[in-house]
């Protein structure tokens, strides 16, 4: 069962905001041709081109919305709602069941793409792509999942529920899978940053497992949201990224099967740096969605200083050089990405291998923790630089809330927060200085300081 809570809460009309978003006469209307240097996608493939063709109205339906939407604290659900019809949901399901047979970079760069959209969207739907990639993980190694390919292909969707806020300690979970007499198991438990789920038919859950006879372990829980015994709330007090849907999903001895049940060390096992590529993707289109938005403001502006370096601002040497240099940041950003998508890449095509004596998953495994995180510590930089340097390009008049050219900003900065990247600069030394391994799936909780 889910809630919803719109909180229509906009500060400005319809009429305004059509006004501030709108280009100036003889400018251009299409944000396609905005920045032609971040118009030539990152990479190229024939399937891909294909997509990104296919998808490009919709996601400039979507695009059309954000503001409106951001302004009024309404979730995108219609808008998730239509991707899933379209079949995005399934780009990675092999075409044979359904999906398009889409690669790891090939997603990637679509997910910038609909960041520069709306970001809220690729990060809302983080945990699907988690469980589509686990169940992709899980059949090449030959546990059937058809199934689940099939509810994929229909537009059902996953969400995100592991984190649990309060007293859990940062070794444990609350949140407890129980078995029964049947087989099957219930659920008790609440999670927060339950990212996606307000959206989603499923829920992908950390838990901790009882069974009688059995210690105690950690499994993953697949449970259907559908059920009246699943609460699903949208109170994520976040200042950005507001539309991802990350807040309170609580399970009151909810339904389990026990095929919907997995041990969590059996859980693919690029999943940390998948979740870290999805940010990364969404870091990249608010990078790209920032400076398509000052470009259109920069061209329209009449006004100017009295000691600015030209007329037009348009003409100011500064200003085109500071909106140069968010660019590039932007072109960076996008290579990153890409750069972390193809170690993931490495990883997957590994799934099947019957033989790994020498570990070779486990080697593909740390060079795309170390991938994503090297790209982290600098796309996360260079986004929240140029999200806030941009607006030295405009006057006081740029901060105009109908505007709405903060919530680059505060998305921006809400995304990297969500795992700092001091740790992940630590992480990337230590290995170049002494090899140390990267943390994989790492966990947040309460803690007690060492004495």
């Amino acid at each position: 069962m889910t809630t919803l809570d719109t909180r229509e809460t906009g500060t400005a009309e319809p009429a305004e905001r059509a006004q501030a978003a709108q280009p100036g006469p003889g400018l251009v209307d299409d944000a396609r041709d905005v920045v032609r240097l971040l118009d030539r996608p990152t990479l190229r493939t024939p399937l891909l081109d294909r997509l990104r063709a296919e998808y490009a109205p919709l996601f400039a339906e979507i695009g059309a919305g954000a503001l409106d939407r951001e302004l009024d604290d309404v979730l995108p659900d219609q808008e998730v709602r239509r991707l899933a019809e379209a079949g995005f949901g399934a780009l990675r399901v092999p075409e044979e069941f359904g999906g398009r047979g889409a690669s790891i970079p090939e997603l990637t760069q679509l997910w910038i793409d609909l960041a520069a959209a709306d970001s809220n969207l690729p990060q809302a739907l983080r945990g699907h792509a988690a469980l589509v990639e686990d169940r992709l993980w899980q059949h090449a190694r030959g546990h059937d999942q058809r199934v689940w390919f099939d509810r994929f292909a229909e537009g059902e969707l996953a969400g995100n529920a592991w984190s649990e806020i309060g007293s859990t300690s940062i070794d444990t979970q609350r949140t407890v899978l129980t078995a029964q007499p049947d087989g099957d198991y219930l659920l008790t438990g609440s999670k927060y940053y339950t990212t996606g789920t307000v959206y989603a038919q499923w829920a992908d859950v950390y838990v901790r497992r009882e069974v009688p006879g059995r210690d105690p372990d950690f499994a993953i829980a697949l449970v259907d949201t559908r059920q009246p015994q699943v609460v699903v709330s949208n109170d994520w007090s976040g200042f950005g990224q507001r539309g991802t849907g990350s807040g309170t999903t609580t399970f009151e001895t909810a339904h389990v099967a026990a095929g919907d049940v997995l041990a969590f060390g059996e859980r693919f096992v690029f999943q940390t740096a998948l979740y870290q590529l999805n940010l990364l993707a969404v870091l990249a289109g608010i990078g790209r969605a920032a400076v398509r938005d000052f470009v259109v403001q920069v061209q329209r502006r009449e006004r100017n200083y009295s000691h600015a370096n030209a007329a037009r601002v348009r003409d100011d040497a500064q200003v085109l050089a500071r909106i140069g240099e968010a660019a590039a940041g932007v072109y960076a950003a996008e290579a990153a990405a890409i750069r972390t998508a193809t170690a993931l890449q490495e990883v997957a095509d590994l799934a099947a291998l019957a033989d790994d004596k020498p570990g070779r998953v486990a080697a593909a495994n740390e060079v795309a923790e170390l991938e994503s995180s090297a790209a982290q510590v600098v796309a996360t930089q260079l986004v929240l630089d140029l999200t806030s340097d941009l607006f030295d390009t405009l006057g006081a008049s740029g901060t105009a809330v109908e505007k709405g050219l903060d919530r680059h900003w505060r998305n921006a900065r809400t995304v990297a927060s969500h795992n700092p990247r001091i740790l992940k600069a630590r992480v990337v030394g230590a290995h170049a200085v002494n090899g140390t391994p990267p943390p994989y799936a790492w966990a947040i909780g309460r803690t007690v300081p060492e004495r």
